[in-house]
């Protein structure tokens, strides 16, 4: 079992590798398997990605394909709010909640891997825009002041944080009273047999950090959240080529039968 610290640190060599790709070279844009900011063959971190190209605010550069949802889609941004997103990469969540708050709120993008906020604030010099910052920060000790945001967004990022209640403590810390989260993440329904949890792991990456679907929400309610809803559920197909490398075709059509399987969320609260 990997210490708190060490998830953190393979976590941040991961996402280091794929933001240092993405700074040497624009082709990250549209994403596909053999894409340059897929190039790992052991991991297919985009397995999991919505399709972002339509919304108003995109930005093919800041997009590397690493969310699960679209938490902009539900969140309730309204225009001069002070929004701050969670892990946010190379900006892509960022840029669309700007085209909502405008020119009278702020967007502030948190991400504790330094070549991510590197590239972020690259495409950020590129826009122009002066309500954004980008700021290098753990989610569990997020470096923000209490009661400042209206709303927090956050995009496949929690399920890879080792504390993940004191990470909903810190997002309730720096909400304002009343104040929502709109956060998409990967959750689990079911027991997934231990060599195929073993393999999505390796097929999506840390899948192992991801909780129960009714832990996670137990874990929010804990903290004190109110009017806790799951606004959206996909389940996550996992290839039939990887699940035959583990199991037979019976036990396959057996598994495809149940509920059981790794599903993305998108789950509001208020405080």
């Amino acid at each position: 079992m990997n210490t708190s610290d060490e998830i953190k640190k393979i976590v941040k060599d991961k996402y280091s590798k794929i933001a240092s790709a993405s700074l040497q070279s624009d082709c990250c844009a549209p994403k596909t398997e053999t894409s340059c900011c897929n190039n790992s063959k052991e991991v297919d971190y985009t397995v999991f990605n919505d399709d972002y190209t339509e919304l108003k605010g995109y930005v093919k550069d800041a997009d590397l394909g690493l969310g699960c949802g679209l938490p902009t889609e539900h969140a309730l941004i309204n225009e001069g709010d002070t929004v701050v997103d969670l892990g946010s990469g190379a900006g892509n969540d960022v840029f669309i909640a700007r085209t909502i708050v405008g020119d009278k709120g702020k967007v502030i993008g948190i991400d504790m891997t330094e070549d991510m906020v590197t590239k972020a604030n690259q495409n950020l010099v590129k826009l122009g825009f002066r309500n954004i910052e980008f700021k290098l920060s753990e989610i569990e000790n997020i470096l923000l002041n209490d009661d400042l945001a209206d709303v927090v967004i956050s995009n496949c990022v929690l399920n890879l944080v080792p504390d993940k209640k004191k990470a909903f403590e810190e997002i309730y810390r720096i909400l304002k009273p009343g104040a929502h989260f709109c956060v998409s993440d990967i959750v689990l329904r079911g027991e997934l047999p231990e060599n195929i949890r073993n393999a999505a792991a390796m097929y999506a990456g840390c899948v192992s950090g991801a909780e129960q679907e009714n832990d996670y929400l137990n874990i929010i309610k804990s903290v004190g959240f109110n009017n806790i809803e799951v606004k959206k559920s996909r389940q996550i197909e996992l290839t039939d080529e990887m699940l035959l490398e583990h199991l037979s075709k019976e036990e396959t059509a057996k598994f495809r039968e149940s509920a059981t399987g790794i599903y993305s969320i998108t789950v509001v609260a208020v405080k």
